[in-house]
């Protein structure tokens, strides 16, 4: 927790409403000014050109992006773009240890992002103003497509941690955005013990949209199922974020909730969009940058690894990008009934909604565990190994930055998600290994395995 968190934490809720306020304000202005409204109107146009149209548009942009890069950034000037699978695959590793010779402006220019790592690295990359309008436009597009609009009543559930014990035990589980009518609740606190406390707030409240983790909505919205409880309001639409959306989220979300689930594939750092149309599909949106999938021994394949190139990140340029995820991709001739002539996904297989099971504070999802190394220094990957309830082995591997102080915050952050009554063993490593299947798990729940 940063120490503005701190400081908003401490303060009277009245003063913490209006401070988060204040923020999502401020960086909504951000994101809606400069070339936000050009972008918006470009992407609701997008989706009826022509292939003809579209394929030169997608030359125009992917031309753009390249000619850009190869010129301002060092780490890409021996790239070949005219042959892209030539060239070398960029790693996490890459990113945390030559982020100077990778972006292409300083932070004091940019927009910084610090990613939340559900592949078990952190990062910071820089946004350009125009890459995060850009981005936020195809988003706010996309969720306008299913009846979202900025103001509409909306509970929103992620990893900001500003609810305390106290407050819990006081019956606050949230705070609110009262000029853009957004509550956000706290994932660190949904147990069978506060139950009530969600549900009551969430009823009360009567949102007409929900955003973030899936497993922290399908974790509240199961022990409403198991109690035959079902949401007074039903809500429109539920827009997961971040993890894997599984058929049980579908499922019990949408008959708790009594709406339907919108997933969409993206990133912190900037990866290109997938996104599910009105006739349930996933589509890649080609104008957001390329997905090539890839087997164990990085060969083109139809289900797999992926490595992306997103034309969305001018300020820390992502080519050939291995970011930890998988798909799967439809056959070519499969074609949607929306009409869209935009590449089809079968499935995302990447983002695991593994979760670690505390004494204190029940299930802690993936999104909340990634989101401990916010902040700190040097980690190239961690993994949570849990074979007992009452303690976790973390496994690190590291850059010389991972100093003892910021393995003192690092263990700091855990204890915040896993509770005081859960003891934690760090050991710093020089390589954790992968899954038989070659995947890399962030999270694993001996217990539940």
């Amino acid at each position: 927790m940063s120490i503005k968190e701190k400081i908003v934490l401490l303060s009277p809720y009245i003063f913490q409403n209006t401070a988060i306020t204040a923020y999502n304000t401020y960086q909504y202005k951000i994101r809606h000014s400069g070339k936000y409204k050009y972008f918006r109107k470009y992407y609701s146009k997008v989706e009826n050109f022509s292939q003809d149209k579209l394929d030169k548009e997608v030359a125009k942009k992917k031309k753009s992006f390249f000619s850009f890069v190869k010129k301002n950034s060092s780490w890409y000037k021996n790239y070949d773009f005219s042959a892209l699978t030539s060239n070398k695959v960029l790693n996490k590793r890459d990113i945390v240890n030559n982020l100077d010779s990778i972006k292409t402006l300083s932070e004091n220019r940019g927009l910084i992002s610090l990613t939340g790592g559900t592949t078990g690295a952190s990062m910071k990359v820089i946004y350009t103003k125009s890459d995060l309008q850009e981005r936020f436009a195809i988003l706010d597009h996309f969720r306008a497509q299913h009846g979202y609009e900025l103001g509409k009543k909306t509970a929103w559930f992620s990893g900001k941690n500003l609810i305390s014990e106290n407050d819990i035990n006081k019956g606050i589980c949230s705070h609110y955005d009262f000029i853009n009518k957004i509550r956000f609740y706290s994932t660190f606190h949904i147990n069978s013990n506060n139950f009530d406390i969600y549900w009551d707030s969430l009823n009360k409240f009567s949102p007409e949209f929900i955003v973030g983790f899936p497993s922290s909505v399908y974790e509240l919205c199961q022990i409403a199922d198991s109690r035959g409880l079902r949401i007074k309001n039903k809500v429109q639409v539920f827009f997961p974020t971040a993890e894997t959306v599984l058929p049980k989220h579908r499922e019990v979300i949408s008959r708790v909730l009594g709406c339907k689930l919108v997933d969409q594939y993206a990133s912190s750092e900037g990866a290109p969009f997938i996104l599910e149309c009105k006739q349930g599909r996933l589509h890649i949106h080609p104008l957001t940058g390329i997905f090539e999938v890839v087997d164990k021994d990085m060969q083109p394949s139809q289900e797999g690894e992926i490595l992306v190139t997103s034309f969305t990140t001018h300020g820390t340029p992502l080519v050939r990008y291995r970011i930890g995820d998988s798909i799967k991709m439809a056959t070519t001739d499969l074609k949607c009934s929306c009409g869209s002539l935009f590449p089809l996904v079968e499935r995302i297989e990447g983002r695991a909604s593994d979760y670690i099971l505390s004494p204190t504070h029940g299930k802690v999802n993936l999104g909340n565990i990634s989101n401990s190394t916010k902040d700190i220094k040097g980690i190239i990957n961690f993994q949570v190994i849990q074979e007992d309830l009452s303690h976790v082995t973390i496994l690190v591997t590291a850059t010389k930055y991972f100093t003892n102080s910021q393995k003192k915050n690092f263990l700091a952050a855990l204890e915040e998600r896993f509770g005081s009554k859960m003891s934690i063993s760090l050991k710093v490593v020089d390589e954790i290994p992968t899954e038989k299947s070659g995947k890399f798990r962030i999270v694993k729940n001996l217990l539940e395995n």
